[in-house]
C-alpha cells in the first residue's frame, strides 16, 4: 500500500500505522481486530489523511463502535501519536510525559510526534529523507507494550488495593486465560470405534457394501458437553472491588477461550435482591459492562442477604433446571445479615441438584481464617472447594476449582 504524506512533514505507512494502532487498542482491552484494522487503512487511503487530525478522525470512525470505548482510544492514541488528550490515567504517566522537546524547549507539536513513540512495524520518517535503519534498537518499547509491563506489576496485589484504572489495566492477562468445567453425559450417541454399544443401523449400512455380510461391527458412545456454569455474585459494599474484579473476569471468559461445545455462564448478583446479569457480558467494553450490570443492579453495595438470595435462585432458577448438574460458583465473604440456618437449609438444597458448588471467599486468604460463626459456616459443608480469588495471581486457582471433577 502506498504511504500518505501527512502535512509534507512525515511519511506513513498506512498498512503498519492501521496495524499497529489496532493492535495497541486491542491490547487496551477494546474489540479491534484485523477487520477494522482493514477498515481503518481503507479509509486513510479513501480519505488520503495528510494530518495527525484527520487520521484521528479516521481512526475514531473505524475502531470504536461504543461511547464508553471512546476514553480508551483517546489515551493510546495521546500515547502513540503524541496528541493531547483530556484523560491520561490508563498508560502508563511516563509513557504520556516523556516526549521529545523542540530547540526552544517546548514540547514538539502533534505533527512532529517522535517517530520512537510508534509501534514496532510503523515506519514514520521525515519527509525527504530515508525511514530510519531497522537494526538500530527502538529507544523505548511501544506503549502497549508498557500496559502489558504494568499489568502484570499488579497482578500481585489484592483488588481492593487497586484503583479503577489499575483494575482495567489487567483485562490483558485476564483475556488469556481459558475456563474448562467438567463434561458430562447427554442422552444421545456418537458413532465411536471404542464405544460398548452397538450400533445396528451403522453395522447394517456398512453390510450393504459387502454384499450383506457383515464384516464389522459398528459400535456407538454416549456424547459429552460441558456442564453449565452459573455464577451467583455478591455486589454488597464489603465486596464491591473483588466484585468488580471477577466480573471483568467473566467478561473476558465469556468472549474468549471456551472449550467446545461450552455455553456462556450464566450469571447473578445479590445483595438485597437477585438479579440477572447474563445479558450485561455481551458489552462491547469492560467499562460499559460495569455500567449496564450497576444499572441493572439498584442493590449495588447494598446490604447482604445470601439466604434471601439463594433461595430465590433455587424457586426460579436453580430447581427449576438451571443448576441441574452444573458447576455453581458463588462470589461471596460470608457476611449474612440474615439468618443463617437460612442459608443453609438453601445450600443443602442447591447441592442435591447441582455437580460441583465452588466458593470464591477473598477472606480465606488469611492463613488465620475459620469458618465458625455466620452464613459462611452454615454453607461450608456444602461446598466442594472453597478459594479465596484475591487478585490476578489466585485466578488460577479458581479456575482450577472449576474443571476439577
Amino acid at each position: 500500500m502506498t504511504d500518505a504524506v501527512l502535512d509534507g512533514a512525515v511519511q506513513l505507512d498506512v498498512a503498519s500505522a492501521a496495524a499497529g494502532l489496532g493492535t495497541a487498542l486491542h491490547t487496551a482491552g477494546l474489540p479491534v481486530g484485523p477487520d477494522r484494522s482493514e477498515r481503518l487503512a481503507r479509509a486513510l487511503t479513501v480519505v488520503g489523511a495528510r494530518s495527525i487530525a484527520e487520521l484521528h478522525a479516521c481512526a475514531l470512525a473505524t475502531l470504536v463502535s461504543d461511547p464508553g470505548q471512546v476514553s480508551t482510544f483517546e489515551r493510546v492514541f495521546a500515547a502513540l501519536f503524541g496528541t493531547p488528550s483530556p484523560v491520561q490515567d490508563l498508560l502508563d504517566p511516563q509513557a504520556l510525559t516523556a516526549r521529545p522537546k523542540d530547540r526552544d524547549g517546548r514540547p514538539p507539536s502533534s505533527r512532529q510526534a517522535d517517530p520512537s513513540r510508534w509501534p514496532s512495524g510503523m515506519h514514520v520518517s521525515e519527509a525527504g529523507s530515508p525511514a530510519g535503519n531497522d537494526d538500530d534498537p527502538p529507544s523505548e518499547l511501544p506503549a502497549f507494550q508498557q500496559v502489558a509491563s504494568a499489568a502484570e506489576r499488579l497482578s500481585g496485589r489484592d483488588f481492593t488495593e487497586l484503583s479503577a484504572t489499575e483494575l482495567r489495566q489487567l483485562v490483558t492477562l485476564m483475556r488469556e486465560m481459558s475456563l474448562s468445567v467438567p463434561l458430562r453425559r447427554t442422552r444421545r450417541y456418537r458413532g465411536a470405534r471404542e464405544g460398548k454399544r452397538p450400533d445396528l443401523r451403522a453395522t447394517l449400512r456398512q453390510a450393504r457394501r459387502s454384499g450383506g455380510e457383515a464384516i464389522r461391527l459398528s459400535r456407538r458412545a454416549p456424547r459429552v458437553r460441558p456442564r453449565r456454569l452459573v455464577v451467583l455474585c455478591d455486589i454488597s459494599g464489603s465486596m464491591e472491588s473483588y466484585a468488580r474484579a471477577l466480573l471483568m473476569l467473566l467478561y473476558c471468559l465469556n468472549g474468549g477461550q471456551l472449550r467446545s461445545g461450552q455455553s456462556r455462564p450464566e450469571v447473578f448478583s445479590f445483595a438485597t435482591r437477585l438479579t440477572r446479569l447474563t445479558p450485561t457480558l455481551a458489552a462491547a467494553s469492560p467499562d460499559t459492562m460495569l455500567a449496564k450490570a450497576g444499572e441493572a443492579a439498584p442493590d449495588w453495595s447494598g446490604g447482604t442477604r445470601i439466604g434471601a438470595a439463594v433461595k430465590e435462585f433455587n424457586d426460579r432458577y436453580g430447581c427449576r433446571g438451571m443448576a441441574r448438574g452444573a458447576v455453581v460458583l458463588i462470589i461471596s465473604d460470608g457476611w449474612e445479615t440474615g439468618e443463617p440456618g437460612l442459608l443453609g437449609d438453601q445450600m443443602a438444597r442447591l447441592s442435591r441438584v447441582a455437580h460441583r458448588i465452588v466458593w470464591a471467599n477473598p477472606r480465606t486468604q488469611s492463613p488465620r481464617y475459620s469458618p465458625e460463626v455466620g452464613g459462611m459456616a452454615a454453607a461450608w459443608p456444602y461446598c466442594d472447594a472453597v478459594v479465596s480469588a484475591h487478585n490476578l495471581d489466585a485466578l488460577d486457582e479458581l479456575l482450577d476449582a472449576l474443571r476439577t471433577r
